[in-house]
């Protein structure tokens, strides 16, 4: 007969590691030889594997939350913009140049189909391999990038098309070509003209969200964010060097930011958090995929129900009146 299956453990029948009967009697009599065997054997082996998983959870826990949602949004397998226009929408046309200078490989804009309906879908570009990150600047847009994505806006606000924008970026790029050739002015020009545009604009914040950058792709009558992206004015980096004169800081930095999606609908910056899956959207994409579908659907609806006038003004309502709040001096 197999020991295991007298043995009173409760976890006998399915844990190999589980003490034999006999160590329950040596030990009942005092044996000490007994006791340090059945203490040994009661404690399964962990592999290398098992150990480093567990002290990484232990680290998680003890982070700040901004700090670990931070983590989660820069994560690299965390789906790009582009996977969200992939999953989300048919017929993708893209559009290149901008008709002044260049086409920008960190910026992507196309004509694209949701459930049948003719749209226009922006994104910010990252790449996977080092390569295409190198290439695509790690996502941060040049001024021909925003000059091509406004372009593509006045196309589809003359053809009545809805807008949705995508955004995983730290922040446009501060090279100096790029301010050589407008930077400041093409973001500038974006704000303008996205506050203004005469059809419903849907913005969703998938990853990080950083400084002008971002904003330049978000003045909308909708800015969604996933419950584990963040949408920051400067990185947790760039705030603690600043700050304290210590890049290492960057946790109290981003707890200091109030940046994750819960804190930025509390301060009305955005309007709706998307639930992610447990964990992660990298863990499970096609739920996640799902869920911004629905929600998508939903936020396209309602601003369908308004007519253009209403929605200019509160889109313009909205952005004068964000992030104002009030203390009373006790």
């Amino acid at each position: 007969m197999d020991s295991t299956l007298s043995c009173p453990h409760p976890l006998a029948i399915r844990c190999k590691y589980c003490v034999p009967w006999y160590a329950y009697i040596l030990d009942c009599k005092g044996n000490p030889l007994a006791r340090r065997h059945l203490a040994r054997r009661r404690q399964p082996k962990r592999s290398l594997s098992d150990t480093m998983m567990q002290m990484a959870e232990q680290e998680a826990m003890a982070m700040p939350e901004a700090w670990r949602r931070t983590e989660l949004a820069r994560h690299p397998e965390r789906p790009y913009p582009m996977d969200f226009i992939e999953a989300l929408f048919t017929d993708f046309s893209e559009i290149h140049g901008d008709r002044a200078f260049g086409d920008d490989p960190a910026m992507a804009c196309g004509m694209a189909r949701f459930h049948g309906r003719p749209v226009l879908v922006v994104a910010n570009l990252k790449g996977r391999t080092l390569k295409e990150r190198v290439a695509r600047k790690f996502g941060s847009p040049d001024p021909e990038g925003y000059r091509k994505a406004l372009r593509a806006m006045k196309v589809a606000e003359k053809f009545g098309h809805p807008i949705f924008t995508f955004l995983d970026l730290a922040g446009a790029n501060p090279g100096i070509g790029a301010e050589e050739r407008g930077q400041g002015e093409a973001i500038a020009r974006n704000l303008l003209e996205m506050a203004r545009l005469r059809v419903p604009t849907i913005a969703t914040v998938t990853g990080e969200g950083g400084s002008g950058g971002a904003l330049a792709l978000a003045v909308a009558d909708r800015v969604l964010m996933l419950e584990n992206a963040i949408y920051t004015v400067i990185s947790p980096e760039g705030c603690a060097s600043i700050m304290w004169k210590d890049a290492s800081k960057k946790q109290q930095a981003a707890d200091a930011l109030r940046y994750t999606a819960f804190s930025a609908k509390e301060l009305g910056c955005v309007d709706d958090v998307l639930a992610e899956p447990d964990g992660g959207t990298h863990l499970d994409p096609a739920c996640a995929m799902a869920m911004v579908d629905e929600r998508l659907r939903f936020h396209l609806a309602a601003l369908d129900a308004k007519p253009i006038e209403e929605l200019l003004e509160e889109r313009y309502r909205k952005f004068r009146n964000i992030a104002q709040f009030y203390t009373i001096a006790e």
